[in-house]
């Protein structure tokens, strides 16, 4: 039997820290009237410029080009807006045996945000998987996600703290979906200038994401919502999302095979159809939720490290696979990752 060898290093992102420090600020020093304020109106500039530098990323010629692949990008959205969402559902019956029901609804928008992007690409690359394939599968997850996650909320979250009125459908467009357009749009002209300085917007990227969660968790702090969640219940959280990703990592890899995918392709579809992106989903949870996202964004910020750790060991195990004869002759199913 052959052993399973685990990374000689775990990869706790550096970046989760940095969430889980801005989440003991905020619980130490919330911000409070005039600063509440400016917080939030910071909070919503940032969720609109990070939108706006996603719509200038997304390549529409590697998209167009990714359309051959047309198979699989479909398996990946249905793993990601139908079958995660189902199981979504499905864990309601947890309720209130493991799982609060705020906690429960924070599960539950985790299941309804779209795929990664950079992580599902390094694992694919690490894997000897088909990258190309994983690049247009994140890109079209993240794009379809700006729409179908908050029809979606709507669905399925009613007035949870999800539904969907006029004056919050209207804060969508606004924060979300007329930035993306206008980075699209500007990005004739200005994607050169995103792609010399990358990582210098990467940084402004996250340091975003850091003020929108100060924001949501300072208002979580300010009305005491934090006294709804104890240890055991967060210890309930991780063995259900546990769960969760040990259902979505066998579907996506069996599924895969059974509808007679090749490896490098059920390599992508695997590490692409089983994450949930923190990136577009924090954001997406400040519109969405408001004075509640606090508590909707902790299953998916936990979640988020749960993936990284489990994939990590994964893609290390595939690497090792013999591949198949069609992937040796598919130069590009090994084409490092660029992002």
């Amino acid at each position: 039997m052959k052993r399973l060898h685990w990374p000689s290093r775990m990869p706790v992102d550096p970046y989760i820290l940095l969430l889980l420090a801005t989440v003991g600020i905020a619980a130490l020093f919330p911000a409070r009237g005039a600063a509440a304020d400016v917080a939030s109106g910071a909070s919503t500039a940032a969720i609109a410029f990070l939108f706006f530098l996603y719509g200038a990323r997304l390549s529409t010629r590697e998209a167009m080009d990714g359309l051959r692949h047309w198979r699989l990008h479909v398996t990946v959205l249905v793993c990601t807006f139908v079958v995660f969402p189902l199981l979504g559902l499905a864990a309601r019956g947890l309720v209130p045996v493991l799982l609060t029901d705020p906690l429960y609804q924070g599960l539950l928008f985790l299941t309804l945000v779209p795929s990664t992007i950079q992580s599902s690409i390094a694992f694919t690359s690490i894997a000897r998987g088909n990258v190309p394939a994983a690049i247009c599968a994140g890109s079209f997850s993240s794009l379809a996600g700006i729409v179908v996650t908050p029809l979606l909320a709507a669905a399925v979250l009613g007035g949870s703290g999800g539904g969907l009125s006029t004056d919050s459908l209207v804060e969508i467009v606004l924060q979300l979906l007329v930035p993306f357009a206008a980075g699209q749009v500007l990005r004739r002209w200005i994607g050169g200038f995103v792609a010399r300085h990358k990582k210098v917007l990467g940084l402004v990227d996250r340091g975003s994401i850091l003020l929108v969660v100060y924001t949501a968790f300072s208002e979580g702090v300010n009305r005491g919502v934090w006294h709804q969640v104890s240890a055991v219940r967060l210890g309930g959280l991780l063995v259900v999302e546990a769960v969760l990703l040990t259902v979505m990592l066998a579907l996506t890899w069996y599924g895969a095979k059974a509808l007679r995918f090749g490896r490098g392709d059920r390599v992508a579809i695997q590490f692409a159809g089983s994450k949930k992106s923190l990136a577009s989903g924090l954001p997406m949870a400040s519109v969405l939720f408001g004075a509640h996202a606090s508590l909707a964004v902790l299953p998916l910020m936990l979640f988020h490290q749960m993936q990284l750790m489990v994939c990590a060991v994964i893609a290390k195990r595939r690497a090792r696979d013999p591949l198949d004869p069609a992937d040796e002759q598919a130069g590009g199913d090994r084409t490092p990752a660029a992002a």
